[in-house]
């Protein structure tokens, strides 16, 4: 009998509208990705979950949402004298990611409501699929508040780096998930394992959440274009101004040289915890995710360090994105198997 014959035809629609929403979240991603290269973020400088709909439709609604962009620093600092057909360049980058955003909402929404008419859900998986339409709910409303960092009474000519890397993580953990959820709801057993197995993929995913984080602070302060070389830093080992003046401790998180050094530094630990790990589990029934995930790992590092030596153009820069997306369902996968019955508590 085939795995799929053991799933039940609710399930089987149920995954299949799991595997939409994700594929549509990983797009959103990139989408959002590319409306950061390109600086696209503040062209909108209004929330209208419903009328923002509709994009302008004549040239003096175009003309009125131009204006609007003028009043912003990017603007007056960064862009003064652009274009209204450059305006509408960017325009239509962030007005394509809202738009993109309503319609995962769109589907997830519909999507849960025709399962409920059909009573498809079980009581648990109602609050499961609840939450996650919250979550996406509220990853609107950040990514608002992200923009709106920019807009206003500021002199800040890009959004907040940690509005930036809390909108990129609240993505990450809802495409995650989603392929828990997916996962769940499959007919595959796992697998018996030992604890320390467990424990370790538990550590490689939480290390790569940090490491999804860190990239996204790393995007929102432009580090990756700071220091383009490789493996020092301005040929040094530890940058000079890891520390800078005026930041202190800040420059953990607010400073390029430190957060850039701290994105390297961790990306080895996991590079090098990876391999380790598809070496001392290479005889447990988690070999083949482990090395998976050793391979997705190491392909990461690689395109990294390809990414960091050019200067992070917007091509190597997105690949380099949705490979970390890839790396990290990885890793959510090798966990959910990992939740089996740990062998060491098998009875003799």
């Amino acid at each position: 009998m085939s795995e799929t014959s053991k799933i039940s035809p609710s399930a089987i629609w149920i995954r299949r509208w799991l595997i939409l929403v994700g594929l549509m979240v990983y797009a959103m991603i990139l989408i959002g990705g590319a409306t950061r290269l390109t600086d696209s973020g503040l062209s909108i400088t209004e929330w209208n979950p419903v009328s923002g709909a509709l994009p302008p439709l004549s040239e003096s609604a175009w003309q009125v949402e131009f204006a609007k962009y003028q009043q912003t620093a990017e603007y007056q600092f960064v862009n003064q004298g652009m274009s209204l057909a450059e305006f509408q360049k960017i325009f239509w980058w962030e007005w394509g990611h809202r738009f993109f955003g309503r319609m995962i909402g769109l589907v997830a929404v519909a999507g849960f409501a025709f399962f409920a008419i059909r009573r498809w859900l079980t009581k648990r998986l109602t609050w499961h699929l609840v939450a996650l339409i919250g979550l996406g709910g509220l990853q609107g409303a950040i990514g608002w508040w992200m923009v709106a960092s920019g807009i206003g009474e500021t002199t800040r000519v890009d959004v907040a780096p940690y509005r930036l890397m809390t909108h990129f993580t609240l993505a990450l953990l809802i495409i995650a998930y989603v392929a828990w959820l997916w996962h769940d709801l499959g007919a595959k057993a796992r697998p018996m394992v030992p604890d320390m197995a467990r424990t370790v993929a538990v550590l490689l995913l939480v290390a790569i959440f940090l490491q999804m984080a860190a990239g996204a602070l790393v995007a929102g302060l432009d580090a990756g274009r700071s220091y383009n070389d490789w493996p020092l830093m301005a040929g040094e080992v530890i940058p000079s101004h890891y520390l800078e003046d005026g930041l202190g401790v800040r420059s953990l998180f607010e400073g390029r040289a430190a957060t850039q050094f701290n994105h390297r530094l961790l990306a080895y630990l996991i590079w090098a915890g990876s391999l380790v790990s598809a070496w001392a589990f290479r005889n447990t029934p988690l070999r083949l995710d482990f090395r998976w995930l050793a391979m997705l790992v190491t392909l990461q590092a690689v395109w990294g360090i390809l990414t960091l030596v050019h200067a992070a153009p917007m091509n190597l820069a997105l690949v380099h994105q949705g490979l970390g997306v890839i790396v990290t369902l990885a890793a959510v996968r090798l966990v959910w198997r990992s939740r089996g019955v740990p062998s060491e508590r098998l009875p003799a």
